[in-house]
C-alpha cells in the first residue's frame, strides 16, 4: 500500500483529533517533507489541504443536521475558537456556519474522501544515486498551488520568448515548499554565481549535495506518473528518503519542447548518508 494511501486512512481514521502534518507523517514513518511531496504527487492536493477540507466537510454536515453549539462543532474540527473557525469555513465555503446550520447542505462544495486509483509508470532506464555539484538556476519564476500547476508550460514559453537562443540544459526546479502543498517554480538555466540577471527573472542557488537521477521517456504530459512511481515504489523499495531540498527537472538536447517527447531527467535529493559512488 502507498504512503499516500496510508495517510489518507490516517486522516480519515483520526481527522476528529487534533492532527498536524507532523502527526500523520509519524503515523506513515516518514518525514513530514517526504510525505508532502509525495502525498501531492498521488493525489494532487496538499496534506494540509486535504485535512482541512475534510474536518470542515464533517462540521458542515454537523450544522445542517442540527447541531446546536457551533463552538463545540468548531474545537470537534480542531479549532480553538468561534471566531477562528468562522474564517476557515467561510474560506473554504463561502458561506458562514449559521448560514449552512439554517439552510443546509445545497450547493456546498463538500471535500469527500479521497480514493485513490494509483497510476505509476517504472522508469524504462535504472535510476542511479548521483552526486550533484552546485548550480546557481535563474529564469521564470512563479508560485504555485495544487490548483495552478496546470500554469507551468507558459513559464517554459515566457523562458523561450526572453530567450529564444538558450539552448542547451534547461531546468525546472521546484523549491521553497509549504505545508499547504504551495512551492516556487523556476523554468531556467544555469548561470555564474554573479551574473546580474534579467528583470524579472529569479534565482535559486543549490548546493552540492546526493540526488537520485531517473530518466521519464514519455511524454512531458505523463510525467507525474514517473514521479510517483518513484515517490511510491521505488525510493520506499530501495530504502531511500527525500532530503527537505530542492528538486529538479533536467531538459537537455534530447527534448523536443514543441513535441514534448525525447525524455527528460528527474533528480531528486536524497535524505542520510550519501549512497553515491561516483566523483563528480
Amino acid at each position: 500500500m502507498s504512503a499516500a494511501r496510508r495517510a489518507l486512512w490516517y486522516i480519515e481514521s483520526h481527522h476528529a483529533e487534533n492532527l498536524t502534518l507532523a502527526d500523520i507523517a509519524r503515523a506513515v514513518q516518514l518525514s513530514p517533507f517526504h510525505l508532502s511531496r509525495l502525498f501531492q504527487a498521488g493525489t494532487g492536493t496538499s496534506v494540509v489541504r486535504y485535512l482541512r477540507g475534510r474536518r470542515l466537510s464533517e462540521a458542515a454536515r454537523r450544522l445542517a443536521a442540527g447541531a446546536g453549539d457551533i463552538l463545540e462543532v468548531a474545537l470537534g474540527a480542531g479549532y480553538a475558537s468561534h471566531a477562528s473557525f468562522t474564517r476557515a469555513f467561510a474560506d473554504q465555503f463561502g458561506r458562514t456556519p449559521e448560514r449552512v446550520r439554517e439552510q443546509g447542505l445545497h450547493g456546498l462544495a463538500l471535500v469527500e474522501p479521497l480514493r485513490l486509483q494509483d497510476s505509476a509508470a517504472p522508469c524504462a532506464v535504472e535510476a542511479r544515486p548521483r552526486p550533484g555539484r552546485a548550480l546557481r538556476i535563474a529564469g521564470i519564476g512563479a508560485r504555485h498551488t495544487p490548483a495552478t500547476v496546470a500554469g507551468i508550460p507558459a513559464q517554459w514559453q515566457q523562458l523561450a520568448l526572453a530567450r529564444p537562443a538558450c539552448g542547451g540544459i534547461r531546468y525546472g526546479v521546484c523549491c521553497h515548499g509549504d505545508d499547504s502543498g504551495g512551492f516556487d517554480y523556476i523554468a531556467g538555466i544555469e548561470v555564474g554565481a554573479a551574473a546580474p540577471l534579467p528583470a524579472g527573472w529569479q534565482a535559486v542557488d543549490i548546493p552540492a549535495r546526493p540526488y537520485l537521477v531517473a530518466w521519464h521517456d514519455g511524454h512531458i504530459a505523463a510525467i507525474r506518473s514517473t514521479w510517483y512511481w518513484l515517490l511510491n515504489v521505488y525510493l520506499p523499495g530501495a530504502g531511500l528518503s527525500l532530503a527537505d531540498a530542492p528538486d529538479m527537472e533536467r531538459y537537455d538536447a534530447r527534448f523536443d519542447d514543441t513535441t514534448g517527447l525525447g525524455g527528460v531527467e528527474i533528480w531528486l535529493p536524497l535524505a542520510g548518508p550519501s549512497p553515491c559512488k561516483e566523483t563528480a
